[in-house]
Parts: C-alpha cells; sequence; structure tokens
C-alpha cells in the first residue's frame, strides 16, 4: 500500500463512527473470508492461511469488544456466534475446506446488513436522515460523509 493509501484509511478510520467502523469490520473480514475461498479453489496454501488469519483476527477483535453491559443477551449471543466461526476458521484453515469458508461469509454478510439496518434506524431517530447503509453514503473523494 502507497503512504498516501495508507494515510486516506487513517483518516477514514479516524473520522469514522462506532457504526461505521464496525460495519468497515465486517467489511474486512467478509473481504478477507472471501479471499480465502479464492485461495482454496486456486490451491494457493500460503494465502489461504494468511487471509484465514486476516479474517479471524477481524472476528476476533469483534468479540474482544462486544458491550457486556449494553445488552448481557445479545453480546452473550454474539460470543457464542464469534466463537464458532473462529473453530470453523481453523478448521477450514486445517482441512482446506472452502464449504466451511462459505458458511462462515455467510453469517458475516448477515450479521453486516443487519447491523447497517440497525445503524440506519439509529441514524433516522437521531437526525431524521434516512440512509440503507451508513457505509453507502460517500461524500467528495469517497470519504464516508454519514455521521450517526
Amino acid at each position: 500500500m502507497s503512504g498516501y493509501t495508507n494515510q486516506y484509511l487513517a483518516n477514514q478510520i479516524a473520522s469514522a463512527t462506532p457504526e461505521q467502523l464496525l460495519l468497515m469490520f465486517y467489511d474486512g473480514a467478509i473481504r478477507f473470508t472471501t479471499l480465502a475461498i479464492k485461495a482454496i479453489d486456486n490451491n494457493d496454501i500460503p494465502k489461504r492461511a494468511y487471509y484465514i488469519n486476516k479474517a479471524s483476527a477481524i472476528v476476533a477483535e469483534l468479540d474482544a469488544t462486544l458491550d457486556r453491559d449494553q445488552d448481557p443477551q445479545l453480546a452473550e449471543n454474539l460470543d457464542a456466534l464469534y466463537s464458532y466461526m473462529l473453530r470453523e476458521y481453523m478448521n477450514a484453515n486445517k482441512d482446506n475446506d472452502a464449504e466451511v469458508l462459505q458458511a462462515i461469509l455467510t453469517m458475516l454478510k448477515d450479521l453486516r446488513e443487519t447491523w447497517a439496518r440497525a445503524a440506519a434506524i439509529y441514524r433516522k431517530e437521531q437526525t431524521g436522515v434516512v440512509t440503507s447503509d451508513p457505509l453507502a453514503a460517500s461524500g467528495p473523494q469517497g470519504k464516508i460523509a454519514v455521521a450517526m
């Protein structure tokens, strides 16, 4: 990555709301899981391991940052789901199994969609502005313009 790209990403992350950061995490996990599936399809073991490690690191971070005080039951359910995904990432890496990764990918996409809807509802309640996905709304030069 170029220095400009790194600076752009750092600025984007620094100016993101918690809701936008959560969606960025999901986007990263989805991207790396998709790349791991492609690596398996191409029989590229080093890339498979690399992308699975990246995706599982994001899921582990999502798990580690759960706010157990806000909604303990939701946090417990997400913790169980993230723990399941982490075990399955290890199994997929060990067994070179794209089907396991595809199942995780489906879960990640469903969770991302759910959180995007929740963020849009929250934004509407706070500002009266309707957006379907806080990350889809972009301002000049692709910078995220939605503030929640």
